[in-house]
């Protein structure tokens, strides 16, 4: 996983929380580097789980409910560090239905051993996207976080998303997104 990713965690924890309870959980997790992430690095995706676990133990947050708000906050670092991958979307649809051919295409050149979940639209109405998600990693929170992060940043703070498992298939789960 992009060490991006666990900066930007680790960042969320001290703006939301405390700087203390970062090193704390930094701490805790006994992780094989210390705790010292770069963003241009790569990690195992378990030490991020290990982290968001301890988070929700000292916050009394559920795990999900943790992921989500940081897929939020990480669509936000976005709008800032690489503002130049939204400048041709002119909807929360337009994103979302670019996301592998666009935006995670401009995210390999960067980070070229980067695994990205994938997206396919599986049907879209004026008000209404179907999407297929599929991640090794299972980050549905995640997903459904950094949609309700672009959501924000269109102007669409009433989304409804909801998902389920992918009748045709064991790995993918489909998003149900309503504006």
């Amino acid at each position: 996983m992009l060490g991006m990713i666990f900066t930007e965690l680790v960042e969320m924890v001290e703006d939301t929380f405390s700087p203390e309870l970062a090193d704390e959980i930094l701490t805790a997790a006994n992780l094989p580097n210390g705790g010292a992430y770069t963003a241009v690095g790569y990690y195992n995706a378990e030490e991020i789980l290990s982290l968001v676990t301890l988070l929700s133990e000292k916050t009394g947050t559920p795990v999900p409910d943790l992921v989500q708000a940081f897929g939020r906050y990480l669509f936000n670092s976005f709008t800032r560090s690489h503002a130049e991958l939204l400048a041709n979307k002119h909807s929360l649809f337009d994103l979302l239905a670019t996301l592998d051919n666009d935006i995670h295409k401009e995210v390999l050149k960067l980070y070229s051993e980067a695994t990205l979940p994938t997206f396919r639209v599986m049907s879209q109405s004026r008000d209404c996207m179907e999407l297929e998600y599929r991640s090794k990693n299972h980050l549905e929170p995640l997903a459904i976080g950094l949609i309700e992060g672009a959501g924000n940043y269109f102007g669409h703070q009433q989304l409804i998303i909801s998902q389920q498992p992918d009748p045709g298939s064991n790995d993918a789960t489909v998003f149900r997104v309503q504006i």
